[in-house]
């Protein structure tokens, strides 16, 4: 059984600066790049028998509502907890805090998290990971909800760009180990931006 740790399937995205305002063509250069991971052997969560016909990912049109700018409310009370995943393997995380935005004319909150592990490391101590379901999931998107990485802000205002969300190895591939999605973390409200789902 893989063990790899499925929020690191973005790296290259991990650490660039985040966006004050939505641009397409930031969306554009993440679809890229998410593509050119896939379609390569050495880096792709795909099956080999999916390698070799693949294209490329589905997504939703770009779309500047799923851009959100939100706050960032810090909890530094919370205790380390065991994230559940998709095997019996459970790293530690933290509730790092809650983030508030509106969309839609709806107001959301979000809980973020640190994993304990990875943030020890130099290179990821400013990484949040953010997982989410919402109404499209199990119908347009992945069953088990996707992921958004950020990083931690200056300030209390953190931008959200939902066009960047992606889907766990597991949507792909069995034999990876992810984090399920919360309970909290349930949105109700579709958004349809991001990756689609893999197979009907």
């Amino acid at each position: 059984m893989k063990t790899v740790l499925t929020f690191l399937l973005c790296l290259q995205f991990t650490f660039v600066v985040a966006q004050k305002s939505y641009h397409a063509d930031a969306v554009a250069q993440f679809q890229q790049e998410l593509n050119a991971q896939y379609s390569n052997p050495k880096k792709s969560p795909l099956t080999a028998q999916d390698r070799a016909v693949f294209k490329s990912l589905e997504f939703f049109p770009a779309n500047p509502t799923y851009f959100v700018t939100a706050k960032l409310v810090r909890t530094p009370s919370e205790q380390p907890f065991l994230m559940k995943t998709s095997t019996d393997r459970k790293p530690t995380y933290i509730k790092y805090g809650e983030v508030y935005f509106t969309m839609d004319g709806q107001g959301f909150k979000l809980n973020v998290y640190q994993n304990i592990e990875l943030s020890k490391q130099k290179e990821y101590v400013n990484y949040l990971f953010l997982p989410f379901s919402d109404v499209t999931s199990g119908d347009e998107s992945y069953l088990g909800g996707r992921y958004i990485d950020l990083q931690i802000p200056d300030g209390d205002v953190i931008t959200i760009d939902f066009n960047k969300a992606y889907n766990p190895y597991c949507a792909y591939n069995p034999g990876y180990s992810c984090p399920l999605v919360p309970l909290e973390n349930d949105l109700s409200i579709a958004i349809k931006a991001g990756v689609k789902k893999f197979h009907d």
